[in-house]
């Protein structure tokens, strides 16, 4: 059988749930994390690298475990990518006050008996880079494998979360309707099963459409979408859409909008499109302008686009490790920085506030009770007010307001869905969360 890696684009990639992928971690026996260290394995070392290490985009060998933990911070040697501007002013450094008594923390994984301690939890999730943040300095601080202080890493679908933010901000401004329909900012989406849905609907995923991400289905929609917004050249044969933009318009109608959610990452593609049409800046060069710049990052961001450089909204940026904490700490703090209000303060309530708890039931997400999804945000509706942004392979921005504590984490884990991380993730950051407010340093 010929590999789906042959095929695999630029956006199948990048939201890394692969069939090929998925079914070699489910039925063999994966290397740990000490074990696929990407250092250790010596990928794309020499010049060039001996055959047997060399990595490349176009047969998506580069994508497939262990070789991803290599890629994942080295997207934009492989593939083509828009700057994110972090502008022209000095860095403002984040306090630091590093602790050593967190990685002795403990917590018992979802549906286990026995306790595991947070310094075993970042080698279970195959941890390539995390910091932890309390009231706004940094207590805790590590780097695995590729990853170090001076480079980027993938965000995978976190970049949703920002696209969402993005929106919602444009939203609290007035620039966008959240109740207006779709077609009336994009008319070229009409006919497609986004025409009739409103912006609210495409900003909180519930939005009725024919689209599966089932990426063992060698049938699912997600390989058209993935084909569509590859920058690689066609076959000669091909004539389905070349871009995102003309894979949406492609997108048919299944169920009701509003009925419940459905986790697809058009809905942020879709989001983009309609950002760039309220504004005149595609998503990259508006999070530059209104964030990117504004909060003091150490480098600049990138994403990466299609043939005809339109940025993945749904999953292409790549940030340093520091700099996605700084946004975390942004929503933390209800949208200021430094005295200045980057995100209105209202759109970080109405995200904490989360979204319809009933449509997102209707999901089934048996790890997640009680959730629900707003502005591309997941939101825990715990007392302690916590909500996510979550992205394959273990990527997570957690911010826990009652604790003040933000933790965000680059891993590489060789199962792309969330639910082969999450037993150990959700009461490992509850944990740290708890122990940083009950401990007085």
């Amino acid at each position: 059988m010929r590999s789906p890696f042959s095929t695999l684009t630029v956006a199948a990639a990048l939201l890394a749930l692969s069939a090929s992928s998925a079914l070699r971690a489910a039925q063999a026996e994966v290397l740990d994390a000490e074990a696929s260290d990407p250092v250790r394995l010596g990928w794309m070392v020499g010049a060039p690298p001996p055959p047997e290490r060399q990595l490349r985009f176009d047969d998506g060998s580069y994508f497939q475990f262990p070789a991803l933990r290599w890629s994942v911070a080295h997207f934009r040697q492989l593939m083509p990518t828009l700057n994110i501007s972090r502008g022209l002013g000095a860095p403002v450094p984040l306090a630091r006050a590093l602790r050593a008594d967190l990685d002795a923390v403990q917590f018992t994984p979802l549906g286990g008996a026995a306790p595991m301690t947070w310094a075993q939890s970042l080698a279970a999730n195959y941890t390539d880079g995390i910091v932890v943040l309390h009231k706004g300095r940094i207590v805790y601080e590590r780097y695995f494998g590729a990853l170090d202080e001076r480079g980027q890493h993938a965000a995978m679908s976190v970049t949703k979360s920002v696209t969402g933010t993005l929106g919602a901000m444009l939203v609290a401004e007035g620039r966008l309707d959240e109740n207006r329909r779709v077609s009336d900012y994009v008319p070229e989406l009409a006919s497609s099963a986004f025409g009739d849905a409103t912006v609210r609907q495409v900003l909180d995923m519930t939005t009725g459409l024919q689209y599966s991400e089932d990426y063992a289905d060698p049938k699912a929609e997600v390989w058209a979408f993935s084909q569509a917004g590859s920058p690689l050249p066609k076959p000669k044969d091909y004539a389905g859409p070349r871009s995102y933009h003309e894979y949406l318009q492609t997108v048919r109608p299944e169920g009701e909008h509003g009925a419940a959610f459905a986790y697809k990452t058009v809905n942020s593609d879709a989001l983009g499109w309609i950002i760039a049409r309220a504004t005149g800046r595609n998503v990259a060069e508006l999070l530059s302008e209104r964030i990117w710049s504004r909060i003091g990052a150490e480098q600049d961001a990138y994403i990466t686009v299609d043939s005809t450089g339109t940025p993945f909204a749904g999953g292409g940026l790549n940030t340093g490790l520091r700099d996605l904490a700084r946004f975390g700490e942004l929503l933390r703090n209800h949208g200021r920085f430094q005295g200045q209000q980057i995100i209105a303060r209202a759109v970080v309530d109405d995200i904490r506030r989360g979204g319809d708890r009933a449509a997102f039931a209707r999901a089934g997400y048996a790890l997640l009770p009680g959730w629900s999804y707003r502005n591309m945000w997941w939101v825990t509706h715990q007392a302690d007010g916590a909500f996510m942004a979550r992205g394959v392979h273990g990527q997570r921005i957690y911010v826990n307001p009652e604790a003040a504590v933000v933790i965000v984490r680059y891993a590489s884990h060789p199962v792309a869905s969330n639910s082969a991380n999450d037993p150990v993730t959700l009461p490992a950051f509850d944990a740290i969360a708890r122990h940083l407010l009950t401990t007085l340093r």
